[in-house]
């Protein structure tokens, strides 16, 4: 599983003229069962997405993100292997 930190490098006004296609993007990521959780970071500085897949595969997916084309935002990506996960959340774990 990945953590995905997204870290804006670009001001609101900019990232907010971009958020509707990162959004479809994102939305493309849970229907292609790639993404498990996402949501921005508080305060509004990025945001966080945990992702399955391999690392390969994943960074294919962040290069089309039109944050990522646009370059308003860095990627800071930590692969790690669950081994506990809270009840219901079984399916998380490696």
């Amino acid at each position: 599983m990945f953590v995905v930190n997204l870290t804006y490098k670009a001001p609101l006004a900019e990232i907010d003229q971009l958020r509707d296609a990162h959004m479809e993007w994102v939305r493309a990521g849970y229907a292609d069962g790639v993404f498990i959780a996402s949501g921005a970071k508080r305060p509004r500085t990025g945001g966080v997405i945990l992702a399955r897949g391999t690392r390969e595969a994943l960074d294919a997916r962040l290069a089309q993100d039109p944050f990522t084309k646009a370059d308003v935002a860095d990627y800071d990506v930590i692969d790690f292997a669950a081994t506990s996960a809270a009840a219901g959340l079984e399916a998380l774990k490696d």
